[in-house]
């Protein structure tokens, strides 16, 4: 009796790894991408807020040390084949020099503004900059501003006169305020200024967002650095100031975390265009603005009144109302380019 022959084995495919799969959802999913991009933006506001509360003055070794921090993550990034950007270049760095020496201005006035005012106050009077960015480009390239930006900008303006009322009771004190509006409108000219030029030169040399990412924080780092050492006091007394025995590590960490995060927000901006769209992340701008406002009455002892609360809700109009604006622009012009 001949024996029967088994069956030869049937290829099977295996389904992938549940963990494989979901992670493939996360990636491209719209309304994770958008979380994380809110949550990147909320957390970095409140990081840099917290390192520079109270008695802290080295404002230029803080940023340093943010711009050490973020190019070493992308660097790090690049060599694990995560991203990439184009290396080193002398005469691309000569020419990308002026825009480094805006940024310090930007970021120094930026954390000179946040140190002194609530973050509602801060987000509320950054919404100033797109008025001056906006009328920046009708004079250097050409754009125009509907009656719904405008608007939009009026709602901006009101938002900032209310939030200033809305300050008054705070028992910070009016001088300090004072300072700290000064430092807001030299960070809105400065920011204003930094964007339309950084603008321009992308368009001559052709840089991607990485690019301009290890340009800027390469070149800024030994200016930040030599302005530190220069300027700001570095004495045994003030350096224990600044980091008190008290919670110094914590410092430290917001300081090194607040850089990392500056590489995430970039990311997120990327990640929710890519899996949304440019429409769904103008909006997302636009209403972001409202946490991270709210963010500031939660952690920190921001004055809460009909003011205050008056003025982030006007101002969270008036970035839903730009946002619709730009819209409609963009919508016109597609419509009038040739087909």
């Amino acid at each position: 009796m001949s024996e029967k022959k088994e069956d030869p084995p049937v290829a099977t495919i295996q389904p992938p790894p549940q963990s494989s799969s979901l992670l493939s959802q996360l990636a491209n999913s719209g309304p994770v991408s958008i979380f994380a991009y809110c949550a990147s933006s909320i957390l970095m506001t409140v990081t840099n807020k917290y390192v520079v509360s109270g008695d802290f003055n080295l404002n230029f070794f803080l940023l340093a040390v943010q711009s050490i921090v973020c190019l070493i993550t992308i660097s790090i990034l690049k060599f694990l084949g995560i991203i990439t950007y184009r290396e080193f270049n002398y005469i691309e760095a000569k020419k990308w020099s002026p825009i480094a020496f805006l940024l310090v201005g930007m970021i120094y006035t930026s954390s000179k503004a946040l140190q002194f005012l609530t973050i509602p106050v801060y987000t509320i009077f950054k919404n100033l900059t797109i008025i001056l960015i906006a009328y920046g480009e009708v004079l250097w390239f050409g754009g125009s501003v509907t009656s719904m930006a405008l608007g939009s900008f009026i709602l901006m303006v009101l938002s900032s006169v209310v939030a200033c009322y809305g300050d008054k009771d705070s028992s910070t004190g009016n001088m300090v305020f004072g300072v700290g509006y000064f430092w807001m409108f030299l960070n809105c000219f400065s920011s204003a200024t930094f964007v339309l030029c950084m603008r321009k030169r992308i368009k001559l040399t052709n840089f991607k967002d990485f690019d301009t990412m290890f340009y800027n924080n390469l070149l800024s780092i030994p200016i930040l650095l030599i302005a530190s050492f220069v300027l700001e006091d570095w004495s045994p007394e003030n350096v224990a100031v600044n980091f008190p025995e008290a919670n110094r590590n914590s410092v430290i960490f917001a300081m090194i975390f607040s850089g990392a995060s500056s590489v995430g927000i970039s990311y997120c901006s990327g990640w929710c265009i890519r899996v949304t769209s440019s429409t769904t992340y103008s909006m997302v701008g636009a209403l972001n603005k409202l946490p991270i406002a709210l963010s500031g009455l939660i952690f920190f002892d921001a004055p809460i009144n009909f003011f205050s609360i008056s003025s982030i809700f006007i101002g969270f109009v008036a970035g839903i109302v730009y946002a619709v604006a730009k819209q409609q622009q963009q919508k016109e012009k597609n419509q009038q380019l040739p087909k």
